[in-house]
């Protein structure tokens, strides 16, 4: 989770190329022609010991007879030599190298004694690594080229992150004909240090990135990645491709959970939860460079088409509609407005038809009156040549307007090749973002779309578990630590009943019997009508073994039916050892559907969440969604909306609406589960029966394995441990807790409560009240990284103390807010308190923060808790407060 000395690889004021060469067709050679012959303001070092020159520029022999110690060296040179080249880099003083030699990636062997060097010098020296095994890194706007890429694209906006190098060949090509800058191109190799979490940290804080592409074949740290994306997704788009889409997805598992979990399925999951737009191919990669490149935004999915040819508004609409998308509806103004520009024979409606002889002067027309509509959220503009208008003045029509810069994004298709390509030139070289077909274009808008929709998704404010929601943890935790002191990798079936309903899930009542005598009579005592259950530990599928009976009426039949089981069983798997049977009372449910919900591990990701359609066919059914916990309840809704049982679920003939409330609300309780038990290793619920009523879990296993053995959580929980009941001055008990994502009313209570002089301390400006995406920015805060701890009573927020630490992860930033009117009181100082014991206890070495010279009563306080008082090097009125947490860590 570190960004330091990043600054040194990307803005470093001389660069050292070790392995230069004179040799033709050399990394050597190209590395040193881009470097030397670009536009970088600094020095350039070439270091080759058989070399007196590299061109007209002087060669070094050795790292140690360098003049200066340069910020950034780029290491060329063989596999072997590349540990000790980077060893004497670190001990001149070197922050940063770059490592585009290959040879460390073997499974064993020499290479991976190599890099296990390149990690001691690491752990040795604040040297950051960018590969082995890259093809470098290219800073634009800087004219920094330290790569052997054949081509440099222009500075732009656009940054773009892989592990190939040759798709960031492919990529900057694509950019380069089409004049879309980048501010960043970086090839990570094999991500011996620096990763995708660490340059999303760096890239989100850059002013000159507006937007991000990674190219992703594997992630090196899935909680630091997660924390960085969600940061990064906030602020910027952030637009993947992941390749090995299919490596994982045939792999055998024990659950139903686990086969309906292919990794790709889980990363799809990772990509939706940060917030990142996920792409499938690299033509598609093309188009969101196309589209990204231009910083367009649009505010919904409603898609104007202005078209020259009724077939292409076709396609396009087609396109739109099969990716989700709207054909806005125009107003009836603008069908009025557009009545009088167009010629009668126009489409009067959207796609906008202006017919195949439309001179410029009619899309120029055309445009301006569809850009007023209010249900217009972007225009696709489409053009196929005619012998009898000019394609070309159309498209410089369209730049004019763009460069108006107006309400909504503009796309283009310019259809065709020869007789278009002059136009696609100049859309390229004023940036109006163009594609070859009509779909393309449509996907691109669609872009724009899903990304706001994500970045809407992590804006959102979650409501609340029912009041009164308390699980019963150590009960759970018996159960499942009995079965690990037995030995045992799979719970009964009634104990992995008695965990769902530890955590009010409800579940069908059952009774266990040894025999089938036993049977019979747990089936009277349950009303005579029920269904039997062989119940072993070696059986993890009953129904594939004849192992369940339904619908059975009375003693006998439930004996008999017990006796004929065991011969089955003994018939179709011998080995089992049984231990008896599960009764359980059958059932009824009108208009019950069946779902699944369960958990499952993925190998990088951790604890995954499944829903979907359920029962014995659920395999073949292929309908699932998995999430990563934690979740609340809007992502839950999301999950259940994202499978094709949601509109099964929503009613129909004579079937009234699932209760959804309940459904979303077993899935967030399955989620703390997860978030409660790394023991826990795979859950199936299946079937999960749901009507009008509610939810019933009929069936269930669990999978348990010892915790230290467990992938850790990708999503840091909520850390319940930090809770705790204080006493304050007056002898008044409050709660001390972390502050979560439905807490955002309460917060904005707290800002209406407080003075106006409270606030600008606080804020550094007069704030009323905070807009909803700060307010959510403020409660929907990243535990690995952020922590706000909040003083409640009642539901009220009487105060709250948070800290943000630096990407270093060494520093951090406080900020703290007392309710006017509960001031006085030690309320102020028992929330510092406990923050700095937090800080502490997470390593941080130092806190900081500026306070207002007016705010004597917090000048005050920081200075009995151990800060040192200095003047803001920035602004006279505000003074700097730092504690040595190593030292006052236990205030």
């Amino acid at each position: 989770m570190s960004i330091r000395n990043l600054d040194k690889l990307f803005q470093p004021s001389s660069v050292a190329i070790i392995g230069a060469s004179n040799r033709e067709q050399s990394v050597g050679k190209v590395l040193s022609r881009n470097l030397l012959g670009g536009a970088f303001n600094g020095p350039v070092l070439p270091v080759n010991p058989h070399e007196a020159s590299i061109g007209s520029t002087l060669c070094y022999k050795s790292v140690t007879d360098l003049p200066i110690v340069p910020d950034l060296a780029v290491i060329c040179t063989p596999a072997a030599s590349v540990p000790s080249v980077l060893e004497d880099l670190a001990a001149k003083g070197t922050k940063a190298a770059v490592v585009v030699t290959a040879g460390f990636g073997e499974a064993d062997g020499h290479g991976a004694d190599l890099a296990a060097e390149i990690e001691r010098i690491k752990s040795q020296y604040p040297l950051r690594v960018v590969g082995p095994n890259c093809v470098g890194i290219m800073v634009p706007p800087i004219g920094l080229n330290a790569s052997f890429l054949h081509i440099a694209p222009p500075a732009g906006n656009l940054a773009f992150v892989t592990q190939s190098g040759a798709v960031a060949s492919a990529v900057v090509d694509h950019a380069a004909h089409h004049n879309i800058g980048f501010s960043h191109v970086v090839s990570l190799g094999n991500m011996t240090d620096v990763d995708f979490g660490d340059m999303l940290d760096y890239l989100v804080a850059d002013p000159n990135t507006k937007a991000i592409l990674l190219y992703i074949e594997s992630i090196s740290s899935p909680r630091k990645f997660m924390s960085a994306a969600r940061a990064a997704a906030r602020n910027k788009p952030v637009i993947a491709i992941k390749s090995g889409r299919n490596k994982e997805a045939a792999k055998a598992a024990a659950s139903h959970t686990g086969a309906l979990t292919g990794s790709d399925a889980v990363f799809n999951a990772a990509f939706r939860r940060a917030g990142i737009l996920r792409v499938y191919d690299l033509l598609e990669l093309f188009d969101a460079v196309n589209t990204l490149g231009t910083g367009l935004k649009a505010a919904n999915d409603r898609l104007a088409i202005v078209t020259n040819g009724g077939g292409l508004g076709v396609l396009a609409t087609e396109s739109l509609i099969e990716l989700g998308g709207r054909l806005a509806e125009l107003s009836p103004e603008t069908i009025a407005a557009l009545d009088g520009k167009l010629p009668s024979t126009w489409s009067r409606g959207n796609p906008v038809d202006i017919i195949g002889d439309a001179p410029p002067e009619r899309y120029e027309a055309a445009l301006e009156e569809v850009m007023k509509d209010p249900n217009v959220d972007a225009v696709l503009v489409l053009n196929c040549p005619t012998a009898i208008a000019d394609s070309v003045k159309a498209a410089e029509v369209v730049q004019r307007i763009v460069a108006k810069k107006p309400r909504v994004p503009i796309l283009t298709n310019w259809v065709g090749e020869g007789a278009q390509e002059k136009a696609k030139k100049a859309f390229y070289r004023a940036s109006v973002p163009s594609y070859d077909t009509p779909n393309q274009a449509v996907t691109g808008f669609m872009h724009m779309v899903r990304y706001k929709r994500r970045r809407d998704m992590l804006m959102q404010t979650p409501p609340s578990l029912p009041e009164g929601f308390r699980p019963e943890t150590e009960r759970a935790r018996k159960v499942v630590q009995k079965a690990l002191d037995d030995g045992r990798e799979w719970l009964t079936e009634p104990e992995a009943k008695d965990v769902l309903d530890a955590y009010g899930i409800p579940v069908v009542e059952t009774v266990i019997a040894k025999t089938p005598d036993e049977a019979g009579l747990a089936a009277v005592e349950l009303g005579n009508h029920v269904v039997l259950k062989i119940l072993s530990h070696d059986i993890t599928h009953k129904s594939d073994v004849g192992g369940v009976r339904l619908d059975l009426t009375g003693r006998q039949q439930v004996v008999a039916a017990a006796e004929e089981m065991l011969r089955t069983v003994a018939r179709v798997k011998p080995e089992a050892r049984i231990d008896g049977f599960a009764v359980q009372r059958m059932a009824t449910m009108p208009h019950a559907e069946e779902l699944i919900i369960g958990i499952t591990t993925d190998r990088v990701f951790g604890p995954v969440i499944l829903f979907g359609k359920g029962g014995v066919e659920v395999e073949v059914a292929d309908d699932s969604a998995v999430a990563l916990p934690p979740l609340d309840i809007p992502l839950a809704r999301d999950m259940v909306q994202r499978t094709r049982v949601w509109s099964l679920l929503q009613g129909y003939r004579n079937r009234p609406a699932a209760a959804i409330e309940e459904l979303t609300a077993a899935l967030v309780k399955l989620s703390q589960i997860a978030m409660d038990f790394p023991e826990i290793r795979e859950l199936d619920v299946n079937p999960l029966y749901i009507n009008d009523f509610g939810i019933l879990a009929l069936d269930a296993r669990v999978r348990v394995q010892d915790a230290s053995k467990a992938i850790p959580v990708a999503i840091q929980p909520y850390p319940k441990h930090l809770e705790r009941h204080i006493s304050l001055d007056n002898g008044r008990s409050l709660t001390v807790r972390p502050i979560r994502p439905e807490d955002e009313p309460a917060l904005l209570e707290l800002i209406q409560k407080s003075s106006q002089d409270d606030l600008r301390r606080r804020f550094f400006a007069p704030v009323k009240t905070l807009p909803h995406e700060t307010a959510a920015r403020l409660t929907q805060i990243d535990y690995d990284r952020e922590m706000a701890l909040i003083a409640e009573s009642h539901g009220e927020i009487l105060g709250v103390a948070r800290l943000t630490a630096d990407p270093h992860f060494e520093t951090c930033e406080f900020a703290a807010l007392v309710r006017t009117d509960q001031q006085g009181q030690g309320l102020g100082r028992r929330l510092m308190g406990d923050l700095i014991r937090h800080a502490h206890s997470r390593g941080l070495q130092k806190m900081f923060g500026y306070v207002m010279s007016e705010n004597k009563a917090m000048l005050a306080l920081c200075r009995d808790l151990g800060f040192v008082e200095t003047p803001s090097p920035d602004d006279v009125s505000t003074r700097l407060v730092t504690l040595d947490i190593k030292q006052g860590g236990t205030a």
